[in-house]
């Protein structure tokens, strides 16, 4: 296969950006995308160019770092799948594809198609844990729970912060991220102390670092590469109703309190 690539280059935060064209041939249909950008990168270092910088670790869809956004949509045209796990037999030969960043404000690119993901991180230090004693691990029998909600806080558990529904919403929002990342927590008994108190510090976070509002519009699920429901959001918002109403009630009662 023969392709022409429009990749997005941009030297640092402060540098203005632009889409160059590429040629990239004798590309095999079994590769994945960041093994054609592989050899796309081999190429330009031999003609004593600067590579394409783009993120990449596990490349077995666990990590959640290859995120890109593939003719306009996050991780490619295939539903389900990251960048890493996407194969050139996917296109066709002459195809022109255009790779660009993510593009979201909390999101500031750094180099080319990296972008930096630290807000997710300061969302989950909001309240994305539980408080417990430490020590050895307990039984895996001792706390009994539901095959129902073990299977759903699993089904949440499984966003692996690759941040292709903040890429995907035209609002920006990160919603999705933030919801599975509480609910996964709120749904199992160890998670229940901290709750409502949890949801509001990660809405709070999420707000403060510059995430749009979440309108339903959905794409966060369509885009999402391990298929998170947007559901954790109707529960996220559910129980940041009840944080509020309930630290309200408190500051009230201390305030009449004298505390």
């Amino acid at each position: 296969m023969n392709l022409k690539l429009r990749v997005w280059r941009q030297k640092g935060p402060n540098h203005q950006g632009r889409l160059v064209d590429y040629t990239v041939d004798d590309v095999s249909p079994d590769m994945s995308f960041l093994e054609m950008l592989d050899v796309l990168n081999t190429r330009l270092i031999e003609q004593g160019e600067e590579p394409v910088a783009f993120d990449h670790d596990c490349r077995e869809g666990i990590c959640g770092s290859c995120g890109m956004v593939i003719n306009g949509v996050a991780h490619g045209p295939l539903p389900a799948v990251t960048t890493c796990q996407l194969h050139m037999r996917t296109f066709k030969d002459g195809d022109q594809i255009v790779v660009e960043p993510w593009r979201a404000r909390p999101f500031p690119v750094l180099k080319d198609l990296v972008v930096d993901r630290s807000a997710f991180d300061r969302i989950i230090q909001a309240g994305g844990y539980i408080s417990v004693s430490t020590g050895s691990a307990p039984d895996a029998n001792a706390i009994p729970i539901p095959k129902e909600k073990a299977d759903t806080a699993m089904d949440a558990a499984q966003c692996i912060g690759c941040g292709a529904c903040v890429a995907a919403c035209p609002n920006g929002s990160a919603m999705l991220f933030t919801s599975a990342k509480a609910a996964h927590l709120a749904l199992l008994p160890q998670g229940q102390a901290e709750r409502y108190r949890r949801s509001v510090l990660m809405v709070n976070q999420m707000d403060a670092e510059g995430f749009g509002g979440c309108t339903n519009i959905g794409e966060c699920e369509a885009v999402c590469p391990k298929e998170i429901s947007i559901d954790f959001i109707g529960q996220l918002n559910r129980d940041l109703l009840v944080g509020t109403l309930t630290g309200a009630a408190e500051q009230k009662q201390r305030a009449g309190a004298g505390v």
